[in-house]
């Protein structure tokens, strides 16, 4: 019986299309980041280069294929609703990232793109220790997600530079 369950489990998983992430196919064999080592998105980013696709990351601009560098990096926090006396009941927590992916010559793989997150949070005035784990916690997961979808716009960048890709047949008739 056990073993039937089993079965059908991995039957059922495998009908609906699941499969696990595996690697990411970056078009760059060589990548330089240019973000700050200290910075905690800049080591989660980097971690998951080497770690999920087959681009070798360098520590000098000038022997990668890409740049990858940031120009903005943003983390805020406004009042969403207020309770009947006044207090604060909810907060949006907003995290931007402004980047962009250019070879050393300074041509456009990728030319500036901006990710903006958000997350919806409660507030209690009787548990701020909790809620501020909560916020450290979503900040987190915000972070995870910011680096999933950079990975994501870096996986669909073009292997040549925009400047460099040939114009279409139909515009060089005119």
């Amino acid at each position: 019986m056990r073993i039937l369950t089993i079965v059908v489990l991995g039957l059922l998983t495998a009908a609906c299309g699941f499969h696990l992430r595996g690697q990411a196919t970056l078009p760059f064999e060589t990548l330089y980041v240019a973000i700050p080592d200290i910075s905690p998105m800049g080591i989660e980013l980097k971690r998951n280069i080497i770690a999920g696709t087959r681009t070798r990351l360098v520590n000098d601009p000038a022997l990668a294929q890409a740049i990858l560098s940031v120009s903005a990096e943003d983390r805020g926090k406004t009042i969403l609703s207020f309770d009947t006396s006044g207090r604060v009941r909810e907060f949006q927590l907003r995290y931007r990232l402004s980047f962009r992916v250019s070879d050393a010559r300074g041509r456009d793989y990728l030319p500036q793109n901006e990710i903006r997150l958000t997350r919806d949070i409660s507030f209690n005035d009787s548990q701020v220790l909790a809620k501020e784990s909560e916020e450290a916690l979503l900040y987190r997961d915000m972070q995870s997600d910011m680096v999933q979808q950079i990975l994501r716009r870096l996986s669909a960048a073009p292997a040549v530079p925009i400047a460099l890709q040939a114009e279409p047949k139909d515009a060089a008739a005119r």
